[in-house]
C-alpha cells in the first residue's frame, strides 16, 4: 500500500474471527490508520485484497459496505451543526429509504444507550467535550450495526475511568453479540488488558502477532519502539503495567 511514492504497508496477512478484540499497535507512521482504512475500503491496496466473509471489500458498494463495517476514525467532526441525536443518525444511513423508520429511531436509541449519551442527544455536537465527541462517534457507528467495528485511537480523548468503561463495553459487544473488533492504539497497557490478539507493525510491516502477552515483550518493545521497558505482571489475569526504564 502507497501514498503516493512512500509505501505504508508491504506484507501485511492478518486473520481476524468473529467476536475477536485484535489490537493494532506500534510507533507513528507504522500504517496502524493505513490498514484500518484499507479493511473498510476507503483505501485501495495495490496489490492483495481485503475479504470479509470471503468477499473482496472493493467488490462491495459503499452502502453494503456500510452495513457490514463501522469505521471510527481518530478525529471526526461534522461541519454543519447537528444535534447528537442527528450524528447518530447518520450511522443509520444505509438502511434509511425515502423517510427514517421505526426501526431506525429504534437503532439509535439503542447506540446511545449502550454507550450512555442518551442524555446528550438534544446537545450540539461542537458544544460537546472531546471525549463526549467520541462517545458519539462509536454510538454512530454501532448505529451501523455493523459486522466488524473499526476504531482508530478510541480512548485518546477519554480519562482513565472513561477509557476503562468504553473498552469494557466494546470488548463485552464483541463477545455477546460477536463482533469483530480491530482498533489502533498507542496505550500498550490497555492493549494488553482488552485484547484477544495483538498485532505490532513496524515500518508498514507486521513485525509480531499473536496473544498479548507474546507480543507486548521487553525485547518486542525494545525493538519496534526504541525503549527499554519493564513488564510487570499482575495477579489479575490479562493485566499488565508496562514502565519505561531508565538509562
Amino acid at each position: 500500500m502507497y501514498y503516493r511514492s512512500v509505501k505504508a504497508l508491504e506484507g501485511v496477512s492478518l486473520e481476524v474471527g468473529e467476536g475477536e478484540f485484535v489490537t493494532l499497535v506500534g510507533p507513528n507512521g507504522a500504517g496502524k490508520t493505513t490498514l484500518l482504512r484499507c479493511i473498510d475500503g476507503i483505501l485501495r491496496p495495490r496489490l492483495g485484497v481485503v475479504l470479509i466473509d470471503g468477499r473482496s471489500v472493493t467488490a462491495m458498494d459503499k452502502l453494503e459496505l456500510a452495513r457490514i463495517v463501522g469505521y471510527v476514525p481518530q478525529e471526526a467532526r461534522p461541519s454543519l451543526p447537528f444535534t447528537v441525536a442527528d450524528v447518530v443518525m447518520m450511522g443509520r444511513r444505509p438502511y434509511v429509504g425515502w423517510r427514517v423508520s421505526k426501526g431506525d429511531l429504534e437503532a439509535v436509541k439503542r447506540a446511545m444507550d449502550v454507550v450512555g449519551i442518551t442524555h446528550l442527544a438534544g446537545r450540539y455536537f461542537d458544544e460537546l467535550s472531546a471525549g463526549e465527541r467520541q462517545k458519539v462517534m462509536i454510538a454512530k457507528a454501532l448505529a451501523q450495526e455493523p459486522d466488524v467495528l473499526l476504531l482508530d485511537e478510541p480512548t485518546s480523548n477519554l480519562d482513565i475511568k472513561h477509557q476503562l468503561e468504553m473498552l469494557t463495553l466494546i470488548r463485552r459487544l464483541a463477545k455477546e453479540k460477536g463482533l469483530t473488533v480491530v482498533a489502533a492504539m498507542h496505550d500498550l497497557n490497555l492493549a494488553y488488558r482488552f485484547s484477544d490478539k495483538v498485532v505490532m507493525l513496524s515500518r508498514g510491516r507486521i513485525y509480531a502477532a499473536g496473544r498479548p502477552e507474546d507480543v507486548l515483550t521487553p525485547e518486542n518493545i525494545r525493538r519496534v519502539y526504541g525503549v527499554k521497558v519493564e513488564v510487570l505482571r499482575s495477579p489479575c489475569p490479562h493485566i499488565a503495567l508496562m514502565g519505561v526504564e531508565e538509562g
